[in-house]
């Protein structure tokens, strides 16, 4: 019986790695597509300025290159870590929090080389920016703030997601456990699994109006 047990739970923690994989994938596919479309565009974009400019044609000039200055902000690649998944999966996410009116603070350094598998740092940041955009959603968008940090501390790599929230945070939000159900409570959970993994440190603390999410996990 107990085997069995253990068996299904093994699946079911598969299947859900194997959700938000391709959950994650298809977020940082989309962002990294777009930023190929702009390049393949970049020639183009050359042209048409020069012909502009030499039709003396100036303010038409100045507002087509203010269309590419918002359109190219929203597929600037955000971080440069070091290291290519965590650009990746910050990337995609920070984009997403730009969508939703979000202002974003983010200083990431990161080595090129972790001992944390790809799968563990889609579930940990994956996640942890999950909750801090949908936290912010419940909250105007002239109050939304989101800043990540992540640098290497007394050999440990250290991950703090700070948001803006309400100004009551749920208990069940500080035993990690989101108020909603399903895959986003899942998620939690898995996080703080993923942490417990590598032997690290989850700590989940609110202040007012501020939600702070950090973690360690020794380099060893």
């Amino acid at each position: 019986m107990y085997q069995f047990y253990v068996q299904t739970l093994d699946r079911d923690t598969a299947d859900f790695q194997n959700q938000v994989m391709s959950h994650h994938y298809e977020e940082v596919k989309s962002v990294y597509l777009n930023m190929r479309g702009w390049r393949h565009d970049y020639h183009n974009h050359i042209q048409t300025m020069k012909a502009y400019l030499q039709l003396k044609q100036y303010t038409q000039l100045e507002s087509y290159l203010n269309e590419l200055e918002a359109d190219l902000s929203s597929v600037d690649q955000l971080v440069k870590s070091g290291n290519l998944m965590m650009d990746a999966i910050l990337n995609s996410k920070l984009s997403l929090a730009k969508e939703h009116q979000i202002e974003i603070h983010c200083k990431a350094v990161t080595p090129e080389s972790l001992c944390i598998s790809d799968i563990d740092i889609c579930v940990m940041i994956g996640n942890l920016m999950d909750n801090a955009i949908e936290a912010c959603d419940q909250i105007p968008p002239d109050k939304r703030r989101i800043r990540v940090y992540t640098d290497i501390v007394h050999q440990q790599f250290y991950l703090s997601v700070t948001n803006s929230a309400n100004e009551n945070i749920s208990e069940d939000q500080k035993r990690y456990i989101s108020e909603k159900r399903g895959n986003h409570g899942h998620g939690m959970k898995r996080v703080k699994l993923t942490v417990d993994k590598y032997d690290g440190y989850l700590n989940l603390k609110n202040e007012p109006g501020v939600f702070v999410s950090e973690l360690m996990i020794p380099l060893n």
